[in-house]
């Protein structure tokens, strides 16, 4: 990703986007990113939405389990009252935040912050996910990552529910979905 260089001394902010199917690394790639925000000392801020407990409730964990200090926050304006000073904000599972979220992280981005997003950008029956949509359509950089599909074994991009229920959101994990690619998850 080329970034021009800046020569004003002024912070330029940006929103950067990682997508995917559920399997793919959105969360250990936002928590890579964050790691190195960390070691070039500046400020971060990380949030999640209340209501993933899965792993942990207040850090943001990968399926692989690495994990990193989180927020957990009910409504996305809650983010631009906890920022502080932060130089970075990271935000993870973004399909499950309210409508605001995406001009939340408009009105960080205009105040010099770098937003770094992951979640879904679609549901398990592939359309797509809560305000992700908005947030790609904003985005700066979009990184859209890929599974193994479980039946076939090429690239996933479908996340395929194992069990039945037809809310949108049913938290899980391996028990509940498997990553397919578009022939096996059409069969």
């Amino acid at each position: 990703m080329f970034i021009e260089p800046n020569t004003s001394g002024q912070r330029r902010g940006s929103i950067e986007v990682i997508c995917g199917s559920m399997f793919s690394g959105k969360t250990e790639e936002l928590i890579r990113r964050l790691k190195r925000v960390k070691i070039a000392n500046q400020q971060a801020a990380i949030f999640k939405p209340a209501l993933d407990t899965r792993y942990d409730k207040q850090q943001i964990v990968s399926h692989d389990t690495n994990a990193i200090d989180s927020k957990p926050v009910e409504q996305s304006r809650k983010i631009l009252e906890l920022a502080g000073t932060a130089e970075v904000i990271g935000i993870d599972e973004a399909q499950f935040f309210d409508a605001e979220l995406p001009e939340v992280c408009e009105e960080l981005a205009k105040k010099g912050i770098r937003v770094i997003i992951a979640g879904l950008d679609m549901d398990y029956l592939g359309k797509p996910f809560g305000q992700m949509p908005n947030l790609l359509a904003k985005a700066d950089f979009v990184t859209k990552l890929h599974a193994i599909c479980m039946q076939c074994g090429h690239l996933a991009n479908y996340s395929y529910r194992k069990v039945v229920d037809d809310a949108q959101v049913l938290l899980g994990a391996k028990d509940s979905y498997e990553p397919r690619c578009r022939s096996c998850y059409e069969k």
